[in-house]
């Protein structure tokens, strides 16, 4: 599935949600991760969520009323799968948020490196974005630093919500959680070089 999908124009095709986790940026946050991935790196920390097909369809102003009735968070980070293959969806998604909580902070993983967002959606969803790591993940440059997955990654600061808190994205000790789901267990966070699962 990809932005051209006529028929999915307010529905965003999600591999997973977690409503509250303290592993993917500062502080709590929402943290979703979309389906699809035109990558494939080697050694991708979430294969199954490659594939371009349908997982978890919902609507965006479901998942928008999900987010601003979650407490206590202080922003989302969203990955996946490619969030750029969703951007126009995931710009609609944070225009409602973020008329209600302007406040919430935004980190993005893509795969996509910062000068290749050119398309209009890539640009509007951007415009919400206050840091992207940027760039596919390269399994022989992981140096297990902060949270980046390889050293070829650029992190983009592209607001001054982070002021002071950059060290948190380079020099952070790597850590994962883990969750219970119905279907099995969720890991959340960048693991350690050397974690095996």
């Amino acid at each position: 599935m990809t932005e051209d999908d006529t028929d999915m124009k307010n529905f965003l095709n999600i591999a997973e949600i977690k409503p509250v986790t303290e592993n993917l940026g500062p502080g709590k946050r929402f943290a979703l991760w979309v389906q699809g991935c035109p990558f494939n790196c080697k050694n991708c920390i979430s294969p199954n969520w490659i594939p371009f097909e349908r997982a978890q369809v919902t609507s965006i102003q479901e998942l928008a009323t999900q987010i601003l009735t979650t407490p206590k968070i202080v922003g989302i980070t969203i990955s996946g799968g490619e969030p750029m293959m969703q951007a126009g969806r995931l710009h609609q998604l944070l225009s409602i948020v973020k008329k209600v909580r302007p406040e919430l902070d935004v980190i993005v993983f893509s795969g996509f490196e910062l000068p290749q967002l050119v398309w209009e959606e890539a640009k509007d969803f951007l415009a919400h974005i206050d840091v992207l790591i940027a760039g596919v993940y390269i399994d022989k440059l992981n140096d297990n630093q902060g949270l980046r997955g390889s050293s070829n990654q650029s992190v983009h600061f592209i607001t001054d919500k982070f002021k002071g808190q950059e060290s948190y994205f380079f020099g952070r000790k790597r850590d994962v959680e883990f969750h219970l789901e119905k279907d099995g267990i969720l890991m959340i966070g960048i693991p350690d070089k050397d974690f095996k699962w």
